[in-house]
């Protein structure tokens, strides 16, 4: 059984708290929280995430079933572990998914 609302906490913590600082502290290709939210919830649904979820209807990441939250939970821990190589793939399909160019070159602060 799925504790949701265990899961909607750790993904907050995760994107608001423990991936920025990570990305601070280890020089990654983002830093801020809004950032890793879209690249999570990109990743979750499998597309821009508001080309899926309502913009209107609240916060993005409590409009995902239990799965893809809990895949979004996944990736946010393993991007803890993985760090800035993974980070910079699941950055460059999502700005794909919204038919923009990759990072390229230097350290890129969004």
């Amino acid at each position: 059984m799925v504790d949701r609302e265990a899961l909607l906490a750790r993904y907050r913590e995760l994107v608001d708290r423990e991936l920025p600082a990570a990305a601070a502290r280890d020089r990654w290709v983002l830093r801020h929280d809004h950032c890793f939210g879209r690249v999570l919830l990109d990743d979750a649904v499998g597309a821009c995430w508001y080309d899926v979820l309502d913009r209107r209807a609240g916060a993005a990441y409590r409009q995902l079933d239990d799965d893809r939250l809990a895949h979004a939970v996944a990736q946010g821990e393993r991007l803890l572990a993985e760090g800035d190589p993974l980070l910079r793939g699941l950055d460059a399909r999502s700005l794909a998914w919204r038919g923009k160019p990759a990072k390229v070159g230097a350290q890129h602060k969004t």
